[in-house]
């Protein structure tokens, strides 16, 4: 059983500082990697005896193909542990791979944006492939940059994980040649009860924040999947945008700050996967009082580090969302 948290104890009323430091603030990003070429993934997928291949481009997506293949294909993962969806990149081995591949499993709606022409390629070339996160009823931005269009982050819900894992699943079994369907769909409903389970504890954590206290800042859009779920509201992001590669200016920090003021907001959340200099930097222009904390929220880890698995990643993140808020 879980110790009890502690009460809340409120915070003095904050005053950002008024120092003209949010365009200096800003400016961080420009020193920010913006690509990441050369990942450490697998090549492309193996001819040896004619196993069945299937190639997911993001590592959440292939924790979950992996459950749901079994011994039934080959299964190789594009995106490194630790890497931003949003900006890795592929060798062209890699891509060369992916035209040999039987499947392709990919998140969809722009997430892969450096991948995405490969697939592209490979779909052109006649490969089946599979845009998961179109298929499990997409929601769209409801605010920042990007609002209005679809959000690509449905894996923060694990009741959409549930259906992406019956999307993958007959994928499998209509495209990739030789596999056992009783065994995949087998494995499917053994890791959706798994995910039922998942959801049925994340409700229970989450409950025991205090309703006025369900506020979630974040390094950008992410959590808007979690949000409609678990029901919390989203304050705003430092990077007013659905991906890692969109640049705030001085005006958007200035409104995040005079946001997190009037919520009482006790933490912002960043992702492991992204530096968190500009969250840090904000903090200290605005004189703002809170917290830094980093989630798995996009990437998972190398096995042992924290997320080496979806559900891993997903329990790791509810603490921490509920300590950071509670």
């Amino acid at each position: 059983m879980n110790p009890p948290h502690a009460p809340h104890i409120p915070h003095a009323p904050r005053t950002p500082r008024r120092r003209g430091g949010f365009r200096a603030v800003a400016l961080l990003l420009a020193g920010l990697p913006t690509v990441l070429t050369g990942c450490g993934a697998p090549g492309g997928p193996s001819d040896s005896g004619g196993t069945p291949s299937i190639v997911v481009t993001t590592n959440i997506l292939g924790d979950v193909t992996r459950e749901v293949a079994g011994d039934e294909a080959e299964v190789t993962v594009l995106m490194p542990p630790g890497a931003d969806p949003h900006s890795f990149g592929v060798s062209a081995a890699q891509a060369a791979g992916l035209e040999r591949a039987d499947l392709i499993v990919h998140n969809g709606m722009g997430l892969e944006e450096n991948v995405l022409r490969h697939v592209e390629a490979a779909r052109e070339e006649g490969v089946p492939t599979e845009a998961v996160g179109e298929a499990v009823d997409p929601l769209p931005y409801a605010s920042g940059d990007a609002a209005g269009n679809p959000d690509p982050h449905f894996w923060t819900d694990p009741e959409r994980m549930i259906a992406a894992t019956e999307v993958i699943a007959e994928r499998i079994i209509e495209e990739v040649p030789g596999v056992d369907a009783d065994a995949v769909r087998e494995n499917a409903d053994a890791y959706t009860d798994l995910l039922r389970e998942l959801t049925d504890w994340m409700e229970e954590e989450f409950a025991t924040i205090p309703p006025g206290h369900r506020d979630l800042v974040t390094n950008h859009h992410v959590f808007g999947y979690l949000a409609e779920r678990f029901d919390f509201r989203v304050i705003g992001a430092v990077i007013p945008g659905g991906t890692t590669l969109a640049s705030p200016g001085a005006s958007d920090l200035e409104s995040l700050s005079r946001a997190i003021v009037e919520a009482d907001v006790g933490a912002i959340f960043v992702d492991s996967s992204h530096p968190d200099r500009l969250a840090r930097a904000l903090r200290e222009e605005s004189g703002l009082d809170v917290e830094i904390v980093p989630l798995f929220s996009e990437s998972l880890t190398a096995p042992g580090e924290g997320a080496g698995t979806y559900e891993e990643m997903m329990r790791a993140n509810t603490r921490a969302i509920v300590d950071g808020l509670a």
